[in-house]
């Protein structure tokens, strides 16, 4: 690491040239692509996704929900001009390129398309595709060419799952915000602008490097259309904190009178590696995804694990350079100043966070209590954790998707906005009459509002049934309504037929790939932590900080996990921040939040863990270890922490449903993690521990590889300086050091000054 810190260094303009070359041509490379995301939660080999590969093979062009809804309080639907002039719309629409039919309400085929009041009908779009989301040009032009159909007593909306790719989602608000927040808050913790924009710097050209490549690997691989903004989410925050931590050390160093060339070094080659450390950590839990095999999340795992490491990388080659650019103005004036009159001064461990330190050693046991209480109340709602889909109908009020859900809705039904597709291989005369009679079966089952003829494919060997229920597709009651169907009516209604009917649609797709997870979840939950605590054992060789930061770890998921609950399943003010009513949590959020959690929680155990180590292996005291190690790194992992903090929760207001669960879930776990956890709950179990954190058997000592995450630091003694500052002798006055470096300051000033003094 020190090489490489020195190469970086003396290299810098080329190193900052190669990163912005880098982002540039990732850049390019991007725009001309273009994104092709994928929102298919389909899990191959699930009764759902049979349903849709007999549809698409049967019925091709026609899987999509796409629709064009309008209503009218003025009189009904079916008025001549409303007839008229939907009609012509419609026809417009079926001849524009991407548009593979448009069945429409007016005719003796469709009259189910208009509502029972005559106020709403609706048209079917289905949008000619090769696989994967319908091309955005193109539904955007179906979006434009459908929206002149409105007037003043005609509302005109469209909904379904290609019309919301129009809908994009820009986080550029959400990250700007985050941004201002975390630069105010390093300018607090530096007081120096120059110090404060390197971090900043430094994590916008690897997440923007990152967010760019995430593009073109959707070309390669099945990439989530939140992938990216969630790449950013946690890039921007591992990205500052990261660069916080190596640029306190170097500042450290500064202040301890070391050149500029020469503190960055050895804040590379200490916080540097403990930084690779916690970003191969937080890789480590991402790509524990793959072990459950779902193309979904493969392509979410690698696209925020290729994230993480461009920011470590970042912050070990770029960072460094840029410390070399700005040399000592890394310092604010005043500790410029200060250390040009006075000469270093040791960094001792004061104020607030001493006394917290001391004040945990006092009282482990009460303090340990009460902290474990706070976990265990907010990872209560956890237990009622339900996974579904959220539907159209939270979206922003102003969203053309969520005006055609509601009119629908109003209209047919909450159900409409998610009907349940029943499809089955019709081999024999005796199949296709059983098939018939399931309608008349169906429509006489709770939960049903309403079930359509049978319909047969050209060749007469596949049949569909279309079942609108009577809730939403994202309520409980529909999914119960999906076993119901599964598990007792269609069995019983083909019973000594033979026929095998699958269920598929919306609300059941959901449900086959929230089964998948939950049924893999132990797995991947046990590797995630068994690797963790497997870098942790060879980091700090004893069994007792492994385990405690496993437990933390789960800890602090399951509290987050909880608050997400009490907000987005239970309704708990997400009105109020603008996130739609109640509703399910997203299937996959619990796999990929438990490995950005497990990830992010890993950092603070290394940073925090590293010092008390270090410590322990001085002194082998390990009250002093603790005391020492809290006080020394509370207020940068506090600092790092509300960093985190503000840039998850700014991506609140990206009005994506999805990224506001992770924003708010990270948010809440970090700042668990940080208040909570490490500045209280963790020092005071090893303060009542003892020498026991440090236990590490004879046998396994002697077999396990040795490293080191953070060496300790060589005496601060000051070789021939590499780069600026130069010293300047100057006379030595009272309590002055006679041989002061100037820190940067002119010369002239620091003579007027000592003169004056």
């Amino acid at each position: 690491m020190t090489s490489l810190a020195r190469w970086c260094l003396r290299r810098r303009f080329a190193v900052i040239v190669l990163w912005l070359v880098a982002l540039a041509g990732t850049t390019a490379a991007a725009t001309l692509t273009g994104a092709a995301y994928s929102n298919d939660y389909g899990v191959p080999g699930t009764e759902a996704a049979r349903a849709t590969s007999l549809m698409e093979k049967a019925f091709p062009g026609e899987g999509g929900d796409d629709k064009i809804v309008w209503h009218t309080d003025q009189g009904t639907v079916r008025a001549a001009d409303v007839e008229a002039r939907m009609t012509a719309t419609l026809r417009k629409v079926e001849t524009l390129p991407g548009v593979s039919s448009v069945s429409g309400p007016y005719g003796a085929a469709g009259a189910a398309q208009i509502s029972p009041d005559g106020h709403t009908a609706y048209a079917s779009v289905a949008f000619a595709t090769q696989g994967g989301d319908p091309d955005k040009a193109q539904v955007a032009q179906v979006v434009e060419t459908a929206g002149k159909a409105a007037r003043a007593d005609l509302q005109v909306a469209l909904g379904g799952s290609g019309v919301a790719t129009t809908e994009g989602k820009s986080g550029h608000l959400s990250e700007i915000i985050g941004i201002a927040v975390a630069a105010v808050v390093l300018f607090v913790v530096f007081g120096s602008l120059a110090a404060c924009l390197l971090p900043i710097a430094t994590a916008l050209v690897g997440v923007g490097t990152a967010a760019m490549t995430t593009v073109l690997l959707g070309h390669l691989m099945k990439v989530a259309d939140f992938a990216p903004m969630l790449g950013t989410l946690i890039g921007l925050g591992v990205g500052i904190d990261y660069a916080l931590f190596i640029v306190t050390r170097h500042r450290k160093g500064l202040r301890q009178g070391l050149p500029v060339a020469l503190a960055a070094e050895r804040a590379v080659a200490t916080t540097g590696r403990a930084v690779v450390f916690a970003g191969g950590t937080v890789c480590v839990a991402l790509l524990g995804m793959l072990i459950l095999r779902l193309n979904f999340l493969t392509g979410v795992a690698v696209a925020a694990s290729l994230t993480v490491v461009l920011t470590v990388a970042a912050s070990i080659t770029l960072l460094p350079a840029l410390l070399g650019l700005i040399g000592s103005r890394a310092l604010s004036r005043r500790e410029r100043r200060s250390l040009a009159l006075s000469g270093p001064s040791p960094d001792a461990p004061t104020g607030l966070a001493a006394r917290w330190s001391a004040f945990v050693e006092r009282h482990p046991r009460l303090l340990g209590t009460v902290a474990a209480a706070v976990m265990l109340t907010l990872a209560l709602p956890t237990l009622s954790l339900h996974l579904g889909t959220s539907d159209q109908g939270n979206n922003p009020a102003s969203s053309t998707t969520r005006q055609a859900y509601d009119m629908l809705g109003r209209g047919f039904g909450p159900g409409v906005n998610g009907p349940l597709t029943l499809v089955a291989p019709l081999d024999s005369a005796s199949d296709r009459l059983a098939f018939n009679r399931l309608p008349d079966a169906l429509r006489h089952t709770p939960g049903v509002a309403a079930a359509s003829p049978s319909t047969l494919n050209g060749s007469g060997d596949t049949g569909v049934i279309t079942v609108v229920p009577t809730t939403s597709p994202q309520s409980r009651e529909t999914s119960d309504l999906v076993d119901r169907l599964r598990d007792n009516v269609l069995p019983r209604a083909t019973a000594g037929s033979g026929l095998d009917v699958h269920v598929g649609g919306m609300t059941a797709s959901y449900d086959d790939f929230a089964g998948v997870i939950l049924g893999k979840l132990p797995l991947f939950v046990g590797t995630v932590v068994g690797l963790g605590c497997l870098l942790l054992l060879l980091a700090f060789r004893s069994i007792g900080i492994p385990l405690k930061a496993a437990a933390m770890n789960m800890a602090a998921v399951a509290s987050s996990f909880g608050i997400v609950v009490a907000i987005f399943q239970w309704g708990w003010g997400s009105e109020a921040l603008g996130l739609g009513g109640a509703g399910p949590i997203e299937p996959f959020l619990p796999v990929v939040m438990v490995s950005v959690l497990f990830g992010l929680s890993m950092d603070y155990q290394v940073f925090l863990v590293s010092r008390m180590y270090e410590e322990w292996l001085a002194t082998r005291d390990n009250c002093r270890a603790v005391r020492v190690g809290l006080a020394e790194t509370s207020r940068v992992i506090n600092s790092a922490a509300v960093i985190m903090i503000s840039v998850f929760l700014a991506f609140v207001l990206s009005g994506d449903r999805v990224i506001a669960m992770f924003g708010i879930g990270l948010a809440a776990a970090v700042a668990l993690d940080a208040f909570v956890l490490r500045t209280l709950l963790v020092p005071a179990l090893m303060h009542m521990l003892g020498g026991a954190n440090w236990w590490l058997p004879a046998w396994m000592d002697r077999v396990l590889p040795r490293i080191s995450i953070e060496p300790a630091e060589e005496p601060a003694a000051t070789p021939a300086p590499l780069l600026e500052p130069v010293a300047i002798p100057l006379r030595s006055l009272p309590g002055e050091h006679p041989d002061v470096r100037t820190g940067g300051i002119p010369a002239e000033e620091v003579r007027a000054d000592s003169l004056a003094r």
